[in-house]
């Protein structure tokens, strides 16, 4: 196959779109273009090891900026595309019309901001999400300083540790009535409640964030529950959504993000979507996952397609957070669990297996490697041990993979 092929969106989705092409043989021409002034780059660390001053700018890259160079990738940093037109097949980059014999959308996700209202516009009040996000507050991650983490979910809670261990005073609110209500099971939520509260965080749970104070620059909150908290600096983790804005504008269909079929192809010909931007069908519905390992594989399967392989995109969800010295990874979804089995290895390692009924939906584990990577495998391989084989910690997990 030859011809233009556009990839909108330079995170871990496109670069991963464009080097798949290139690597399978695409000889046609590639063009990656990414709003921001450097080459495409990891995302997970920017909350953990970047923002502890742990790695360096360099690392973060997924690839050196000359492999794109080097592949006859063009690669455009610091633009911005303002417009599609499908009918054309074109897109609008600043004074310049760019015809496309394909484009592919990888505009992943924006975090949700705080209301200008309550005091969302005032300085000091951060979000992470890029890496001009952590580099405009890394300079207050200073020992002694006070923070307030707004959202109790994995981005506040990776940076609450972050702030911990930098020896700041962290104070996290989550309005629900539990940290990580969202997406995980109480067992999950108690787990790092205990941890963060034992290295000093604040945790306030079922209190939301009233409005913040200060005159100009931030000082303080004001709760949902009447108290207030001094702060030096404020930092908004209360979700993301899908950035929707160019396809929206050009007429695509959405559905919880860029609707998208099997193979990645949006309602509009020539067009096609991959990572946390989309929705694609899944187990008989459809779901949006926001994880590194879904902007990879589903970006790699449209490259594929794109060359005409006509391939399905079966999602193997699984996700990671750490936070101290603890490593959570995540298999599968648990969406529809009724129970959960605590299944311990050790006094440092413990899993949660959720299970509908008798069938394994997903595996939190917590530094047990080993829990993880039989669950996932049993998970994608269709397998449900009984619930009372995973509680017994006499059982050889390993074993359960040959049943």
């Amino acid at each position: 196959m030859v011809g233009h092929v556009v990839v909108v969106g330079a995170g871990q989705a496109g670069s991963s779109c464009v080097a798949k092409l290139r690597n399978g043989g695409f000889e046609g021409k590639i063009t990656l273009i990414g709003a921001e002034p450097v080459p495409p780059y990891q995302r997970p660390p920017l909350s953990k090891a970047y923002l502890l001053g742990d790695m360096a700018l360099e690392r973060l890259f997924l690839r050196p900026e000359a492999f794109y160079a080097d592949h006859e990738i063009d690669l455009r940093m610091d633009a911005r595309v303002t417009g599609i037109d499908a009918g054309a097949q074109t897109i609008t980059l600043g004074d310049e019309v760019l015809a496309y014999d394909d484009l592919v959308l990888t505009t992943g996700s924006v975090p949700r901001r705080l209301p200008i209202g309550i005091g969302g516009a005032l300085d000091g009040v951060h979000m992470v999400r890029d890496l001009a996000d952590v580099d405009a507050m890394g300079p207050r991650f200073v020992k002694g300083a006070s923070v307030l983490i707004v959202g109790g979910g994995y981005i506040g809670l990776e940076a609450a540790a972050v702030a911990s261990k930098l020896g700041l005073n962290v104070t996290l609110v989550e309005a629900a009535k539990r940290i990580l209500q969202r997406v995980a099971a109480p067992q999950t939520s108690d787990f790092f409640r205990k941890l963060h509260r034992a290295n000093g965080v604040d945790i306030r749970e079922g209190v939301g964030l009233e409005r913040l104070l200060g005159e100009g620059s931030v000082t303080g909150a004001m709760l949902s529950d009447g108290s207030t908290v001094t702060a030096d600096f404020v930092i908004a983790g209360v979700g993301i959504t899908p950035d929707i804005a160019l396809a929206e504008a050009a007429g695509l269909e959405i559905e919880n993000g860029i609707r998208v079929d099997g193979q990645g192809r949006t309602s509009a010909r020539h067009i096609w979507a991959a990572g946390d931007c989309t929705s694609f069908p899944y187990q008989g519905g459809r779901i949006r996952l926001e994880s590194v390992p879904n902007a990879i594989d589903q970006a790699e399967v449209v490259a594929e397609n794109l060359m005409g392989a006509s391939k399905a995109y079966l999602a193997k969800p699984w996700f990671w957070s750490d936070q101290y010295d603890v490593k959570l990874q995540i298999a599968g979804l648990n969406t529809g669990y009724d129970h959960v089995v605590t299944r311990v290895t050790d006094a440092d390692s413990v899993a949660f297996w959720y299970y509908r009924g008798q069938t394994l939906l997903a595996v939190d584990a917590m530094n047990d490697p080993r829990g993880y990577m039989v669950g996932k495998r049993l998970i994608e391989g269709g397998k449900s041990p009984a619930p009372e084989a995973i509680a017994d910690p006499e059982t050889d997990l390993k074993a359960l993979l040959k049943a």
